[in-house]
């Protein structure tokens, strides 16, 4: 179906379609002060506009909205004209909370009372 639309059209209809994936997704990947809307996503990469991406490699921190979900070590995969591929070399939940030095067990008290 596509070899009989013009040229311009199948332009305008891929433009409009990152526009509404670009809306839709929350995702973001920041690069210190740049930042990236995130298209697609899968369990070891994403996807975003190759506009701009080419260079993008590295570390970077993955946001959903204003929440930091992840930091990871990313590189680009494949380039298909549109978008660009990335997958992780490494990725590291972000936590808002330091790390423990032990193991806690599930049934040690908070706090001892005195007597």
């Amino acid at each position: 179906m596509t070899d009989f639309l013009p040229k311009e059209v199948l332009e305008g209809l891929e433009m409009a379609r990152k526009r509404d994936l670009k809306r839709r997704s929350r995702l973001r990947v920041k690069v210190g002060d740049e930042t990236y809307p995130i298209l697609r996503t899968w369990d070891t990469g994403f996807a975003l506009d190759r506009d701009n991406t080419e260079h993008l490699r590295g570390l970077v921190d993955v946001f959903d909205g204003t929440r930091h979900l992840y930091q990871a070590l990313i590189v680009a995969t494949t380039d298909d004209g549109h978008e660009m591929s990335f997958e992780f070399k490494r990725s590291t939940v972000a936590s808002d909370k330091p790390p423990l030095d032990y193991d806690r067990p599930d049934d040690a008290p908070v706090a001892l009372l005195p007597r």
